[in-house]
């Protein structure tokens, strides 16, 4: 395999990962947010109070997003297969 075809198989996968990783990750990070200023304005210092919403959102998040994860990694495999079987 030549270095210029792993590269860019390479940048193909980290872009994948970013695809279906943002999803998940920015619905974290609002609920927290959200979470956080909940906290701050009733004064309530639980600590489950930050995880529960958190795993929640995430979990709905990765159910709803399952079958363009899926179709995203079929791509990808169908890809790399195609490459093998062609040789590079």
């Amino acid at each position: 395999m030549e270095p210029s075809v792993a590269l860019d198989l390479s940048r193909d996968a980290i872009i994948l990962l970013v695809k279906i990783a943002a999803p998940v990750m920015i619905v974290a990070l609002v609920a927290g947010l959200i979470v956080s200023l909940f906290q701050a304005l009733t004064q309530i210092q639980e600590q489950t109070l930050t995880f529960v919403p958190k795993i929640l959102a995430i979990f709905l998040t990765l159910i709803i997003t399952l079958p363009y994860i899926g179709h995203e990694l079929a791509l990808f495999s169908e890809k790399l297969s195609s490459m093998i079987v062609s040789g590079g």
